[in-house]
């Protein structure tokens, strides 16, 4: 996945949704995204803030934000989301690689499509890891962002060794005049939902129920790098992207649907090594159905749909082919019953 730096502002600009996952708020408005410290006057100053690592900006999450929206509400104040990069269990371990569901980039796209007015990241290094939860509400909560309010998950925790508890949060914000919202556990059918399991999922291939927990299919962007030219021989020309090597994803063939520039393209993808050529390097590879053009160089959103199968080796390149045949006419028929199927994305606005 590319990880890059963002900076500026996003504006709402709707796109067609998954239909699992409900239309947000319109607004004109800009999605202002500020990191670090905030400028004085700066109109997420005061803000009810939903505080997280937001990995995949899924249902649990939104519960979070949707519950900061309706304070701000009731305020009459802006409505924004905190949260750290890296991701905080990067920096405490980082001999234990962590598979992100969304780069920073991507996971600012999906904040932005809930709603809210803006999002504060900040920089998890030693410096924001050694401040006590006193000084983390102190000098962050009140002295940099000016809260009116403060939403959080049940469980989160922060300051260093954790130890501002949701408790600690409630009682300081009773000191310092600003509303604390808890957020209990969310649940669907006695399932909680939580980055974790949504990463499990992903690796045993169980794209439905990573998409039930999301809220929208779990996708990825990338710029398309030049392969082997394989497929191209095989009939089946393909879009290569290199994914981050922390990527998750149980290597197989998906059925996907693409963003190329705001257009939508249904395709069939083989995630891994390719057994029958395997050369060590893990690529995904689309196959766009009824589509020609130069894609190198763009970066494209690839969003996974259903699982087709994992990788296998074949006896020929002809039983090879005829698989490739099959593959795509189990991702045709997949696609069809998913037609909007699509994580929600905002865009980027300089």
């Amino acid at each position: 996945m590319l990880i890059g730096a963002a900076t500026g502002t996003l504006r709402r600009r709707p796109e067609r949704q998954s239909k699992t996952m409900a239309e947000p708020p319109k607004s004109s408005d800009a999605f202002a995204v500020v990191h670090g410290e905030m400028s004085p006057g700066h109109r997420l100053r005061g803000a009810v803030v939903a505080i997280g690592n937001f990995d995949g900006v899924h249902r649990g999450h939104r519960a979070v934000i949707a519950t900061a929206r309706e304070r701000a509400a009731t305020l009459g104040r802006p409505a924004a989301a905190l949260t750290f990069e890296p991701h905080p269990r990067s920096f405490f371990r980082p001999q234990n690689p962590l598979f992100r569901l969304t780069d920073e980039r991507n996971k600012l796209r999906l904040l932005a499509s809930t709603g809210l007015d803006g999002t504060v990241v900040l920089r998890f290094d030693a410096a924001l890891a050694a401040l006590s939860a006193d000084e983390f509400v102190e000098r962050i909560l009140i002295g940099q962002l000016a809260v009116s309010g403060v939403t959080i998950g049940f469980d989160f925790h922060f300051g260093a060794n954790r130890a501002g508890s949701p408790d600690f949060l409630a009682a300081a914000g009773a000191r310092h005049g600003f509303a604390v919202d808890i957020v209990a556990r969310f649940e669907d059918n006695g399932r909680r939902i939580s980055s974790g399991p949504i990463r499990a999922a992903l690796g045993e291939g169980h794209i439905g129920d990573a998409t039930a927990m999301l809220g929208f299919p779990w996708f990825v962007s990338g710029e398309v790098v030049h392969g082997d030219k394989r497929g191209r021989e095989l009939g089946y020309p393909t879009a290569n992207l290199r994914l981050d090597p922390t990527c998750g994803l149980r290597h197989g063939i998906y059925a996907v649907r693409v963003d190329i520039g705001g257009r939508r393209h249904d395709g069939v993808a083989n995630f891994g090594r390719r057994p029958m050529f395997d050369v060590g390097t893990v690529l995904l590879e689309v196959f766009l159905f009824d589509f020609s053009g130069d894609l190198y160089g763009q970066v494209i959103d690839v969003a996974f749909i259903d699982w087709i199968r994992p990788e296998l080796k074949f006896d020929s390149i002809e039983d090879l082919v005829r698989r490739m045949d099959d593959d795509s006419r189990i991702a045709r028929a997949a696609l069809a019953k998913a037609p909007d199927a699509f994580p929600p994305l905002a865009t980027w606005a300089d």
